[in-house]
């Protein structure tokens, strides 16, 4: 892939102070990561749905709707989902400047993509909810089929079959829907935020 060159940043008039005094509440990232099938998208959808009700801006950005569009050229080997993950904290970035809350649902099994995305934004902006299920619970919901077919070799390089999921040390939210209702994750999220003044 070939670098931009003679190129410089623009500074805009409006600067994400001024859009989240305008917005009237904080701009963050929620990066929601776990196994397929841990229920990143349910939980981000409902703690999305919550914000909504309480009139803050977000926009829920998940992992195969992204790979309709932005990520369409992308597979899913190591270097693949690096890349995947590296175009999905610029965008988030983009969100955060915008004022705006950014709920993102993706796997993101690597450890480092996780921290580089981290390093983009600024000191709490970027806050990691590992959605924790035990392999063997993701594999029995397998709500895509998924599991079955990485078991059976149809697909190569599935996460937690044959391509590691590096589970997060540090994570600023862990949320379990394996003992937790989504109800329950949702209402542990929202403390969270609270509690921090995010909200």
């Amino acid at each position: 892939m070939s670098k931009s060159t003679n190129i410089t940043w623009h500074e805009s008039g409006i600067d994400k102070k001024a859009r989240r005094q305008q917005n009237g509440h904080y701009s963050f990232v929620l990066w929601f990561t776990g196994l397929s099938g841990s229920g990143k998208s349910t939980v981000a959808n409902a703690v999305a749905q919550a914000l909504f009700e309480k009139n803050i801006r977000n926009y829920v950005l998940d992992g195969d709707n992204i790979r309709f569009g932005l990520n369409k050229n992308l597979g899913f080997s190591a270097e693949d989902r690096t890349e995947n993950i590296r175009r999905i904290g610029e965008v988030s970035k983009l969100f955060v400047d915008s004022g705006q809350v950014v709920l993102t649902a993706f796997i993101s099994p690597f450890k480092e993509d996780r921290t580089q995305v981290r390093e983009l934004l600024e000191a709490d902006e970027f806050l990691e909810v590992y959605v924790e299920c035990p392999l063997e619970e993701c594999e029995k919901r397998d709500p895509k089929g998924l599991y079955k077919k990485a078991r059976s070799g149809e697909i190569r390089d599935f996460t937690g079959i044959d391509s590691p999921y590096e589970a997060p040390e540090n994570a600023e939210l862990v949320v379990n829907t394996f003992n937790q209702t989504v109800e329950e994750c949702v209402e542990t999220v929202l403390a969270y935020l609270t509690n921090k003044k995010f909200i």
